[in-house]
C-alpha cells in the first residue's frame, strides 16, 4: 500500500490469508499468522484492504430483478452510556444497513415449482430508514430498468423516480418471503459472520460489510479471492519499491 511502513511481503501475506477463506478472519488471528508483535498496524492494514474491497464492488450496479430490505446489526457502545440506551428494534446499540440482492426467478421444468437464483449483493450502512435515504441508494447502486422488490414499508412508498417497476409485498407472507428470499438469507449470514469480531464501531461498520459481501459475490468464482483488484491496492507501493 502506498505510504505504508509495512514491507510488501507483509501486505502480500495478509491478502493471501484474508482471501484464502470465505469465513471471517479477525485482526488478532491475522497478527498471529503474520508473526507481528504489534496489533495496531495489522488492524489498520486489514481495514485498508476491506475499504479496497468496497471500492472494487462499487464499480458496478445491480440489474434485472433486485431485492431490497433494511436491517439492524449489533455494534459496540461505550460501557458508561450502554445502560442508558433504549432496547429493542431501532436501539442505538445497533447499526442500520441496507441490503440489496440481484436475483432471478427460475422454474423447475420437472416439478413446475419456482425458486430464486442469486448473483450479486450490496450492503451499505445507513444513517436512517427515511425514504430519501433508500431513494439515493437505489439511484446509485441499482439500474433504473430493473424490477425492484421490497416490502410494504412506508420507506418504499414512492420510488417512481428511481425505478421502472416496483413490486411490493407484505413482509412475512409467503409472497413477501419469496420476493425477499436472498436479502433475508444474506442478513442472517451477516449477523453470524460479525460474531467473529469484537467491538465493531459505527465508524468501521461499513468496512466489515464491504469484506462480507465482496467475498459473498465471489462465492462461485473458480479462482481464489486473491484477484488483480486486491493486488492493485498495493501496486503503487510495490512500484515504488522497484
Amino acid at each position: 500500500m502506498e505510504n505504508s511502513n509495512l514491507p510488501i511481503r507483509i501486505w502480500m501475506m495478509a491478502i493471501t490469508f484474508i482471501t484464502a477463506t470465505k469465513k471471517g478472519f479477525s485482526a488478532t488471528e491475522l497478527q498471529k499468522q503474520l508473526g507481528m508483535e504489534r496489533y495496531e498496524p495489522v488492524f489498520r492494514m486489514y481495514h485498508k484492504l476491506r475499504a479496497v474491497m468496497g471500492k472494487r464492488d462499487d464499480r458496478y450496479r445491480l440489474e434485472d430483478m433486485v431485492e431490497y430490505d433494511e436491517a439492524y446489526v449489533g455494534k459496540s457502545t461505550k460501557a458508561q452510556v450502554r445502560s442508558k440506551l433504549k432496547r429493542g428494534r431501532g436501539t442505538q446499540k445497533q447499526s442500520k444497513m441496507a441490503v440489496m440482492a440481484e436475483s432471478t426467478v427460475l422454474e423447475d421444468p420437472v416439478s413446475g415449482k419456482f425458486d430464486k437464483n442469486c448473483r450479486y449483493f450490496k450492503m451499505k450502512k445507513i444513517k436512517n430508514l427515511e425514504a430519501k435515504t433508500a431513494q439515493a441508494l437505489i439511484k446509485e447502486y441499482i439500474d433504473s430498468n430493473s424490477v425492484l422488490q421490497t416490502d410494504k414499508s412506508t420507506t418504499f412508498s414512492d420510488l417512481s423516480d428511481c425505478i421502472d417497476v416496483h413490486v411490493r409485498e407484505i413482509s412475512g407472507t409467503k409472497e413477501g418471503n419469496f420476493n425477499l428470499k436472498w436479502v433475508h438469507i444474506a442478513i442472517s449470514n451477516l449477523k453470524k459472520h460479525l460474531q467473529t469480531y469484537h467491538m465493531i464501531s459505527e465508524r468501521m461498520m461499513q468496512n466489515y460489510l464491504d469484506e462480507f459481501y465482496y467475498k459473498l459475490d465471489r462465492r462461485y468464482f473458480g479462482e481464489k479471492l486473491f484477484d488483480r483488484l486486491i493486488v492493485a491496492a498495493i501496486y503503487p507501493y510495490w512500484h515504488d519499491c522497484g
